[in-house]
């Protein structure tokens, strides 16, 4: 018996292997073959949006114009211009940092810069791969309200690149900050939104031994029994597709079957051991993020599921 279709998500790109959130990360994720290209964006003073997990720059992965690591981790994105954010280098983790024990084979590539939206989704179209999907994260904190605009503006930038390039179909709008996708489901109906969510106790955005989440839209998940998948169905309504995607750790068959009974789709993050992709696929989640998009190919081979053809893709910087 042949399983359903897996849904094989690049995060970062290719977190693992290249420089996260480059084109370079982007391509490497293409020639391998994967149904969906994972990223995150912010939006610049002067209202572009690029691809960063961070809010603001991060030391980790940025240096300056002159080669130094930069020092500052409070500096927002939406504080300088798509051009001044051009003079920093993502290209390599720094060496001494605790990131970069955790990713100590990803190749570095001197020289790369943050990347528009835009050039992400223009590298799937030169590569004519015209299936892969764009999972995007909104880069918004309800704690932290003043290092980017607002969820309304935040969501309308985001929804305008998307319709500009006529991929609502393809597009796939996340967020832990819940207020983002209500925006979405109102204003851009035809994108599809995932509610991002994770309790463990590194982070905790559902909080449900607190009063209120200020992640949640207004909601609190004790108003529905305890059940996630409940409430993300409250808030999702009618629309083209609702995704839950928990933190690998806070699924099981239970929670997993009554979100497909809602009619919920789970894509688990982020899942980067043999171990748990296997553990994940077992559990029939319908798509799974990982920063090893090659090993989680190979697995969901192995597991008997179609594998979406490779587009060999490739940037010259």
């Amino acid at each position: 018996m042949v399983p359903p279709p897996l849904d094989l998500q690049a995060h970062r790109g290719a977190r693992g292997l290249l420089p996260e959130n480059t084109l370079p990360a982007f391509a490497r994720a293409l020639s391998i073959g994967v149904t969906t290209l994972e990223l995150d964006c912010a939006i610049t003073r002067d209202g572009v949006v690029v691809v960063s997990h961070d809010s603001t720059l991060n030391p980790e992965i940025t240096r300056d114009a002159g080669g130094a690591w930069i020092t500052r981790n409070d500096l927002p994105i939406a504080q300088l211009t798509f051009e001044e954010l051009q003079r920093f280098d993502v290209g390599r983790i720094d060496p001494a940092s605790e990131y970069a024990k955790r990713f100590p084979h990803q190749q570095p590539i001197d020289g790369t810069r943050m990347p528009k939206l835009a050039d992400v989704l223009a590298l799937a179209r030169k590569a004519r791969n015209d299936t892969v999907r764009f999972n995007i994260e909104t880069k918004i904190s309800p704690l932290h309200p003043t290092r980017t605009v607002g969820p309304q503006a935040f969501a309308r930038t985001l929804i305008a690149v998307i319709e500009q390039h006529r991929l609502e179909a393809r597009a796939i709008i996340q967020s832990f900050d819940w207020r983002t996708l209500v925006v979405v489901q109102r204003e851009a109906p035809r994108i599809a939104t995932a509610y991002l969510s994770v309790q463990q106790a590194f982070e905790d955005t559902i909080l449900a031994r607190e009063t209120a989440s200020p992640w949640n839209a207004g909601l609190h998940v004790r108003q529905f029994g305890g059940s996630v998948p409940r409430m993300i169905r409250a808030l999702s309504g009618n629309a083209v597709e609702t995704i839950w995607s928990p933190h690998f750790n806070d699924v099981d068959a239970p929670a997993i079957g009554e979100a497909h009974t809602l009619g919920l789709k789970v894509v688990a993050w982020t899942v980067n051991s043999e171990a748990e992709m296997q553990r994940m696929l077992a559990l029939d989640v319908d798509g799974v993020i990982s920063d090893y998009p090659d090993v989680l190919r190979r697995v969901a081979g192995e597991a008997g599921y179609a594998l979406p053809t490779p587009t060999p893709s490739e940037v010259h910087l």
